[in-house]
């Protein structure tokens, strides 16, 4: 199966979310600085899932370029990854709206663990289709970044039982980890081009 239509299947639901995000910044009722400061966390949030989709959608995108084809369980680990994700909307609103309180703050954990999870699973089905010895196999490799991020993940959510703002800094140190970026597939490209 032609790989173009999860990729612009995967292009709109991101799309979507961002915009179902940005249409949950509720305008102030007033027309000073001041006005601002109660959306502060609100817009925070917004900025951190904003960041956190932004990411999906770059290393997405990357992990597309080393596609050759994709099948059924490539279509299903795909929309389990978009299950997850459009699941920011809610947990991003829940947990600007209500100040960083442990149990939002938790639940976003949640969401983004599972994400990244989804993710895994999805690398892991493409590598299995493609084969070991594959340009995206070679990529992705052992994914040491991947499983870094999820043990911040749950070493997060464990500490959001304890302080919100545990769980967000975990949050916020993955979003720096990825944000920062992955040379994985360009290298792997070049390498594929020179051979």
């Amino acid at each position: 199966m032609n790989k173009n239509r999860l990729e612009a299947f995967s292009d709109g639901v991101l799309a979507i979310i961002i915009t179902i995000m940005v249409l949950e910044l509720k305008v102030p009722h007033g027309a000073t600085i001041a006005a601002l400061v109660p959306l502060i966390p609100v817009l925070m949030s917004y900025l951190l899932s904003f960041i956190y989709v932004g990411i999906y959608w770059n290393n997405h995108h990357h992990m597309m370029m080393l596609v050759k084809k994709v099948n059924g369980n490539a279509l299903w680990a795909n929309l389990h990854l978009l299950f997850w994700l459009s699941l920011f909307p809610f947990a991003t609103a829940w947990m600007g709206e209500n100040h960083y309180e442990s149990w939002p703050v938790i639940i976003y954990g949640c969401i983004v663990l599972m994400a990244s999870i989804a993710y895994f699973i999805l690398e892991r089905t493409l590598v299995k289709l493609h084969g070991p010895d594959s340009a995206i196999a070679k990529a992705y490799g052992a994914d040491t970044k991947g499983k870094i991020s999820t043990a911040i993940y749950i070493l997060a959510i464990a500490g959001g039982f304890v302080s919100s703002w545990i769980g967000i800094a975990g949050y916020i140190l993955v979003a720096v980890i990825w944000f920062i970026p992955d040379t994985r597939v360009e290298k792997t490209l070049q390498k594929e081009e020179l051979e």
